[in-house]
């Protein structure tokens, strides 16, 4: 691999971080967070507008810039530099390629300009096993079993959904819905996804609380709810959704190693100007080592990041492992700036409580870091027992 970045790229990561330092500062992230939707919508305008981030990864010919998923978990590790409170990982990431993956040409040419323009928010409705990060994805939520989850049943030349999805990032103001539900009946029980609008009648949505209120989530209940089937019937939903699973980890990868690396940065910044016994609590050995060990960690991450995210294209299947690098440095970067920041890095009003907050919540969402490695090396086969001649 080329480990240098394009032209195209760098200018990418400059321009959004020069937009997110003036549009989204600590003040306009906590102001996001008190709304109804958790973001900013006029942030999200912005991006779509001047960027094109909505559609960065998405083709030309449904009005994306026609990037890869490189470029976009190259620009994710920015708005993880500031926390972003955008749909960007709920719509951009996670159902977008969803659609391009299955859907019709009728339905591709219906939703994914609107996604790439900014004007539709979508969210993938379906458990994180369904990523395939920490275990195998084609178990009992993939089609096995009467209960639990959600179910869809014909209804004329339509569907019928019911059931309930908890932790859906950003479903509750989501325009759009990619839920997953068992189809088929108990004795050919399979997993397809269906299109539901946001305002369908039946759907009951709550945002819920989250230890990390920057990935705001919900709680759907669908009430017999009119719904559309992505795609053709017997299409391989569950590893459309493996694959995704790669590239959301790669992209998430990135976006960790952003927030690590400025949780970094602002405690550099804060032991260089806090004194105790007349000098600079960066010039003790023992912050100093610390430091350095947090910043190695940040290093090693970044760098399994940009391989992930450059693998995507690639069909190396590597997401999990750079994402349990990143997930691990930005707890360790954000648990030293909260000692090292001492005193006020345990208070409300600091900043550094989010970005570990962002670590605690990132590993319930998608790890933990533990499992995402072990599914791994079972997946290489790393562990097997040597066969015994008979």
């Amino acid at each position: 691999m080329d480990a240098g970045f394009t032209a195209e790229q760098d200018e990418i990561r400059r321009t959004l971080r020069e937009l997110l330092h003036k549009r989204s500062g600590p003040e306009e992230v906590r102001a996001a967070l008190d709304t109804p939707a958790g973001h900013d919508p006029a942030l999200w305008t912005a991006l779509a507008e001047q960027l094109g981030l909505p559609g960065l990864a998405l083709p030309e010919a449904y009005g994306g810039v026609g990037c890869s998923a490189t470029e976009l978990a190259l620009a994710c590790e920015e708005t993880g530099r500031t926390l972003a409170p955008t749909p960007l990982l709920a719509t951009a990431v996670l159902a977008a390629p969803l659609i391009l993956a299955l859907g019709t040409d009728a339905q591709r040419a219906d939703l994914l300009p609107r996604i790439a323009a900014g004007t539709l928010t979508a969210a993938l409705a379906a458990p994180a096993t369904a990523l395939a990060l920490t275990c195998d994805n084609r178990g009992d939520w993939a089609g096995g079993g009467r209960a639990g989850g959600v179910q869809a049943r014909r209804a004329g030349d339509g569907w019928r959904l019911y059931g309930e999805v908890t932790h859906v990032l950003d479903g509750h103001s989501a325009q759009l819905l990619l839920v997953a539900a068992h189809s088929g009946g108990f004795a050919r029980s399979r997993t397809d996804l269906f299109l539901v609008p946001g305002d369908a009648e039946g759907l009951v949505r709550a945002r819920q609380t989250a230890l990390d209120a920057t990935r705001p989530r919900a709680r759907l209940q669908l009430r017999d709810v009119q719904a559309e089937l992505l795609g053709e019937e017997g299409a391989d939903v569950p590893g459309a959704l493996a694959r995704l699973g790669n590239t959301a980890a790669a992209v998430l990868a990135c976006e960790a190693v952003g927030a690590a690396d400025r949780a970094l940065e602002l405690t550099v910044e804060y032991v260089k100007q806090r004194e105790q016994f007349g000098r600079p609590v960066g010039s003790f050995q023992a912050v100093k080592h610390r430091l350095a060990d947090v910043y190695v960690q940040v290093q090693a991450a970044r760098s399994a990041a940009y391989y992930a995210a450059w693998a995507t294209a690639h069909r190396e299947t590597v997401g999990g492992l750079a994402l349990a690098q990143a997930l691990q440095a930005l707890r360790t970067a954000a648990g030293e700036a909260i000692q090292l920041h001492g005193g006020i890095g345990f208070t409300w009003e600091h900043q550094a409580h989010l970005y570990f907050k962002r670590a605690a919540g990132d590993e319930l969402l998608f790890g933990p870091v533990h499992r995402l490695r072990a599914h791994a090396a079972d997946a290489a086969r790393l562990f097997l027992a040597p066969e015994v001649a008979v």
